[in-house]
């Protein structure tokens, strides 16, 4: 039976893993390993200093004392007797769109299982109730089905998001590119009870570049959003033009 590695950044509690973790099950084996806490925007980060602890909860899933990537690489080296045959990410607890991939968690979970050569999705759920995680479920399981029929190249993840309607309102699937945001905001400036300076991290910046192709668009116009990303980072197309520039440097 194929087996399949669930992992997101929300936390092994959070309520989108069990939803994505349960639609999963009723085709696929699936292992449940998520961090013990939340671990949003923890992008590809491992954990280098301390160990990794795990916790088998009563529903089977398994807790670790580490980031997503952490989760993800202890599951397919240690965890597994056999290797899985897909790692699938989510459902994540709010958007992960244009800028958003940069420090996702979950995008970053899906990453290490491609870079342990499995292919993998990332699947985010898209708006302010958060309350439809079944149809974030419904369309990973469309995607999976369709990846163990047809794959896509060995460098690429898919990053899905959809929007956080009923399953009939969603009026389709769109592959898009990446938009973008502004900047972020600023920092904020806060005090703890001694009076000393804390800071919090400043809300994200608004779409910049949500123009007709972007995932921004596409959700927000009623449409699931599939991203490929490629998990090689080289600019292929600059190499050449790099060189004449260190040539003159």
């Amino acid at each position: 039976m194929i087996k399949i590695l669930v992992s997101n950044d929300d936390g092994v509690t959070a309520p989108g893993i069990k939803a994505l973790s349960d639609a999963l099950s009723t085709s696929y084996q699936v292992m449940t390993v998520g961090p013990d806490r939340n671990c949003s925007g923890a992008s590809n980060s491992l954990t280098l200093t301390n160990p990794l602890r795990i916790n088998t909860l009563s529903n089977g899933y398994v807790s670790v004392s580490g980031t997503p990537t952490d989760c993800v690489h202890l599951a397919i080296r240690e965890l597994y007797i056999d290797e899985p045959d897909m790692v699938v990410s989510g459902i994540n607890a709010g958007a992960n769109l244009g800028d958003d991939t940069l420090y996702s968690g979950t995008v970053a979970a899906a990453m290490e299982g491609r870079f342990l050569g499995l292919p993998a999705i990332a699947i985010s759920l898209v708006g302010s109730a958060l309350i439809h995680y079944e149809t974030a479920a419904h369309f990973a399981c469309k995607v999976v089905a369709g990846l163990m029929k047809e794959p896509i190249a060995q460098d690429q993840i898919l990053n899905i998001n959809v929007p956080d309607l009923p399953i009939e309102q969603v009026k389709g699937i769109r592959v898009t590119r990446l938009g973008a945001r502004h900047k972020a905001e600023g920092m904020v400036r806060t005090q703890d009870p001694a009076g000393r300076d804390i800071f919090w991290l400043g809300p994200p910046g608004d779409e910049q570049d949500a123009s007709e192709g972007t995932d921004f668009h596409a959700v927000s116009n009623g449409y699931v959003s599939v991203t490929p990303l490629t998990v090689d980072l080289t600019a292929y197309d600059q190499i050449s033009t790099m060189q004449q520039w260190i040539d003159k440097i």
